[in-house]
C-alpha cells in the first residue's frame, strides 16, 4: 500500500500527458504533419516524471491553475448565453466542463505536491 502512495504523484502528470497525446491523435487525423509541434507540450510533464524539479513543479502548477480558471469563467459565460440547446452542445458542454475542472484539480494537485516538497 506504501508503494501506491508513492505513484499517486505523478497522477497529475500522467493526466496532461494523456491529454496532450489525445489532442495530437485528435489534429494529427485532420492536418496531418502540422500536428507534431503538439507533442511538445507534453515535454515538461515528462520530464517531472524522469527528473523531478522544484521550480519547473510549481511554474507548471501556477500555469495551468491560471489556463484552468481562464477556462471556467469562459465555460460559465458560454453556459448563461446559451438560449436553446441540442443534445450535441449538452454532451460537448458536459466533456468540456469535466475537462476543465479535471485540469483545474490536477494543476492544484501539482501545486500540492510542490509545496510538499518544499517544507
Amino acid at each position: 500500500m506504501k508503494s501506491l502512495f508513492n505513484y499517486t504523484k505523478f497522477i497529475p502528470y500522467l493526466y496532461f500527458i494523456a491529454i496532450t497525446a489525445y489532442w495530437f491523435t485528435v489534429v494529427n487525423r485532420t492536418e496531418g504533419l502540422t500536428a507534431y509541434p503538439i507533442l511538445l507540450f507534453g515535454i515538461p510533464f515528462l520530464w517531472q516524471i524522469l527528473k523531478p524539479n522544484k521550480k519547473l513543479n510549481f511554474t507548471l502548477g501556477i500555469t495551468f491553475v491560471c489556463i484552468s480558471s481562464y477556462l471556467i469563467l469562459a465555460f460559465v459565460s458560454d453556459t448563461l448565453h446559451i438560449v436553446s440547446l441540442s443534445y450535441s452542445i449538452k454532451q460537448f458542454m458536459v466533456y468540456g466542463g469535466l475537462f476543465i475542472f479535471g485540469s483545474l484539480a490536477m494543476a492544484l494537485w501539482i501545486i500540492k505536491n510542490s509545496l510538499t516538497k518544499s517544507v
